[in-house]
């Protein structure tokens, strides 16, 4: 692991943002893509794939471990796959950079094959607990020896034949239920994963979408019942990755802030799991339309034109939490030029991501001029009404690329610049957010 020079930079008051822009592709739906892809026999092709850090430490992974990643100069990527079971040992650490996602859906998959793995990654990722994953993984016979807490660096060994179980997810986690489903591919007989509150479903979309045998029962109460059958064969596919809707979020506030903007960002995948910020941001007065609405690949997909608009606080219901967990920071700092009070509840899972983003977000935003109260699972927040914040901080990004961004789009409606401490750590998963925000800038 190499550690980056910090890279700070300053963002001011904005001109009205104007243009129309295409962000990068979805990053839950790449990794998926290249994980996949690598266990289908035969060859798949990939355009969209977001090309940040997170992603391309799963495309390295998955090359240590025997599969053919290549990206060719037209931008697309053929990956040849050794299919499920054919996972090999790889020779070195998996390196998984600030990839949270890369490393609990990658030991889902080393789980069920006769090799040994050790996961490492940098000082943020290493600081997050993987309980939550070791406990079902072992349930199907990992031997996981993890550091101190059930953080990295840790190892796995694999079982094969794994043991088939029925797991209940104990919290909403779509990372967890997805470990489990490609841990269950090389498993023999029927897993089944438990999920009483619905979290994003790309893995099981695309599992179907590669011939794996999966089907999805809902309960009464919504509870879904999900069973895949195991010794899957996945067959090879040509995926379009939409835009990734967590990276959208960041120019919908934008616009929504900046007076006068008038932006349109193209090609937004709005998978019903994913696109709760879109309909919070609606209820709070949000001018946001949706263009063209179509199905790409499984997936619906509109392009978004979004004008500045005067918002409103609203009580966020949590029930809608697992749709835009990754969004609450873009979303803090909406309310905090909104009109009146804006409440959040229910939002634990923040406190274990990149950085504990709630502590953070609250930390920040005062320190900007925002009135914000914290409280154990989530945050309250007084608007200005639209009246642009103090600013004039210098913001501890924690090496968490969404605090940074959404202190970046703070800046832009504050009377003093906001300074982000580094912004390198956006690399991981949005590289040209600054080229973008520039171009609507003029």
């Amino acid at each position: 692991m190499t550690d980056q020079s910090p890279s700070p930079r300053a963002f001011s008051a904005s001109v009205p943002l104007q243009g129309r822009i295409a962000i990068p592709g979805d990053k839950s739906i790449s990794h998926r893509s290249l994980m996949l892809s690598a266990l289908a026999v035969g060859t798949s092709r990939v355009t969209g794939l977001l090309e940040g850090h997170d992603v391309l430490s799963t495309a390295a992974a998955m090359r240590a471990m025997g599969a053919s990643i290549e990206r060719r100069e037209d931008g697309g990527w053929v990956i040849d796959g050794v299919g499920v079971g054919g996972l090999l040992q790889p020779r070195e650490a998996l390196d998984m950079g600030n990839s949270g996602t890369s490393t609990r859906l990658l030991m889902g998959l080393v789980a069920s094959h006769p090799i040994t793995a050790t996961f490492i990654g940098d000082a943020s990722l290493s600081g997050r607990p993987m309980g939550r994953v070791i406990d079902p993984l072992a349930q199907m016979g990992a031997d996981i020896t993890a550091s101190r807490g059930g953080r990295l660096p840790l190892m796995l060994r694999g079982l094969a034949p794994a043991i088939p179980l029925s797991y209940r997810l104990p919290v909403a986690s779509a990372q967890v239920k997805s470990a489990v489903l490609l841990a269950s591919l090389n498993t023999p007989g029927v897993t089944e994963v438990i999920e009483p509150v619905p979290t994003r479903d790309h893995s099981e979309r695309m599992l179907q979408g590669f011939g794996a045998e999966l089907t999805v029962e809902t309960d009464g109460d919504g509870t879904r019942h999900i069973r895949i059958r195991g010794e899957a064969e996945l067959k090879p596919q040509v995926i379009a990755v939409p835009g990734d809707p967590s990276s959208a979020a960041f120019f919908i506030v934008a616009a929504l802030l900046v007076p006068g903007s008038d932006i349109i960002i193209a090609n937004v995948g709005l998978n019903p799991t994913r696109a709760g910020l879109v309909e919070v941001l609606k209820a709070m007065g949000g001018d946001i339309e949706l263009l063209d609405p179509r199905t790409v690949g499984g997936e619906p997909v509109a392009d978004l034109r979004v004008r500045h608009s005067a918002l409103r606080g609203i009580d966020v219901d949590p029930a809608i939490t697992p749709s835009m967990i990754d969004e609450y920071p873009i979303l803090f700092v909406a309310a905090a030029l909104a009109e009146g009070r804006t409440t959040t509840t229910g939002l634990d899972e923040l406190r274990v991501k990149e950085s504990d983003r709630l502590t953070v977000m609250a930390t920040g935003l005062e320190a900007i001029g925002a009135r914000v109260e914290e409280s154990e699972d989530g945050l309250v927040i007084d608007g200005s009404g639209g009246d642009p914040l103090p600013g004039g901080a210098t913001i501890a990004g924690h090496l968490d690329h969404r605090i940074c961004m959404s202190f970046a789009v703070a800046g832009l409606i504050s009377k003093a610049p906001v300074t982000i401490d580094d912004m390198a750590p956006v690399a991981t998963s949005f590289p040209n957010f600054e080229t973008l925000l520039e171009s609507l800038q003029g």
